[in-house]
């Protein structure tokens, strides 16, 4: 195996802060050189105090290469993780192993169990729910007046859309943020608390304990509330997973609760960083919100699949190679690692025409924001859509002169492109 840096890139390291600190248009510069090598490179991974080092990564940032190592699960595993580089180590593993870092069989079971919740009538009362939720939370945005757009629109609706599912209460919304924040930040110094320029093993060990222990929140709450559905049941989703039998399975305390883990960080980051993206896409680029509103509805659907595959909420999931593979020309040998950059995917110029164009009447559109087709294809992608589809309506139909005041706070990560904070500006009907 060679790990030399790749030619005329010698100093790019996607496994640094300092990679994902550039501007977007600067990385997706080096994604574009990236694609344009032979064959895919090679990365070391960066040094984690308290967490076993690893040799390296492959990147595979070309559309054919993601989208066939999602769908050979037998040479590309999920296991033993798909979101971190790193392996985790056993303290962190016990909270994290959800379905997601799961192969079948393991993978189909759960997945079976969880389906049937996901049935046509649940998601049919989720979808009234959203548009109900997306009028209040307009409401209040035309009573409180322009400010910060995540803090009152985008985080609002997928967090509250997916507590309601799962039967979580109200009182316990700001804590599923709270924690979910700093699951999803915990490369970004506001959430971890730590400095990276810093970095040592007392802050980072104290950064880990933050994710474990917010990690641990949201399993407790998920045991309290499975507890309590298993002895008077109800229509939601937490009763439908803790009850679901399919040939003798049920969900056992640990997998219900990396699954409710998934939901209320996968159910919240998608959707919220989808919306946020969208503001400042359509502020951005005028002429496509005039096309837009033009047909709404005729066009409403191109514009959230071009909104998904620009932005790329989740920019990578990790595979792990069992056994020697050659795939489009190059060898991969077991025990290799692989990271599928969806957002370099993307962005394929062998796929999509003029890609650094955001075109809403953009199709063929075979992203790759939702994941690679497969078993791990996002389970609730449906449901990401009636929500991003519901509340840009609500919106633009009330508010159609609301825009991007400002730039974008953006989150330091490698894993999720999103935004903190975005201002946002708008005239209040009369």
């Amino acid at each position: 195996m060679t790990t030399e840096s790749p030619p005329g890139l010698e100093d790019l390291d996607l496994s640094g802060l300092d990679f994902w600190a550039r501007p977007l248009d600067e990385r997706m510069a080096a994604f574009a050189a990236l694609r344009a090598r032979e064959h895919p490179a090679f990365f070391p991974e960066m040094s984690v105090p308290l967490v076993p080092a690893g040799k390296g990564y492959w990147a595979l940032v070309r559309h054919a290469d993601v989208s066939e190592a999602s769908r050979r699960q037998d040479v590309f595993s999920s296991e033993p993780s798909a979101t971190t580089i790193p392996d985790l180590p056993a303290y962190m593993g016990r909270y994290f192993g959800s379905l997601i870092n799961m192969d079948d069989p393991r993978h189909a079971k759960i997945r079976r169990i969880v389906s049937r919740a996901f049935t046509p009538r649940m998601l049919a009362k989720t979808e009234d729910d959203v548009r109900r939720r997306a009028a209040r939370i307009v409401d209040e945005l035309i009573d409180s007046g322009p400010g910060d757009f995540v803090a009152k629109v985008a985080v609002r609706l997928p967090v509250e859309v997916i507590c309601d599912m799962l039967g979580i209460p109200e009182r316990d919304y700001a804590r599923v943020i709270a924690r979910t924040n700093v699951i999803l930040g915990n490369s970004d110094a506001e959430y971890t608390g730590v400095d990276p320029d810093r970095i040592d093993r007392f802050t980072m060990a104290r950064a880990l304990f933050r994710i474990v222990r917010a990690a641990r929140d949201l399993h407790r709450l998920a045991a309290r509330l499975g507890r309590e559905r298993i002895k008077n049941p109800t229509d939601d989703l937490t009763s439908a997973l803790v009850n679901a039998n399919v040939d003798g399975e049920r969900l056992t305390t640990r997998e219900l609760g990396s699954f409710f883990l998934l939901l209320v960080v996968a159910g919240n980051e998608t959707t919220r960083t989808a919306l946020s993206h969208a503001l400042k896409l359509f502020t951005d680029f005028p002429e496509q919100r005039r096309l837009l509103l033009e047909d709404f509805h005729g066009r409403i659907g191109g514009a959230v699949e071009e909104v998904v595959r620009y932005a790329t909420p989740v920019i990578f999931m990790r595979r792990n190679v069992t056994r020697d593979h050659e795939m489009n020309g190059h060898t991969y040998h077991a025990g290799d690692k692989v990271l599928l950059f969806y957002n370099a995917a993307n962005r394929d110029e062998a796929v999509f025409p003029d890609p650094d164009t955001f075109d809403i009447t953009r199709t063929p559109n075979p992203h790759v924001g939702f994941g690679g087709p497969g078993p791990h294809f996002c389970l609730g992608a449906n449901l990401a859509r009636r929500e991003i589809t519901i509340m840009l309506e609500e919106l633009f139909t009330r508010l159609p002169d609301i825009h991007a005041a400002g730039e974008p706070d953006r989150l330091l990560s490698g894993f999720i492109n999103g935004y903190k904070r975005l201002p946002c500006a708008f005239t209040s009907p009369a």
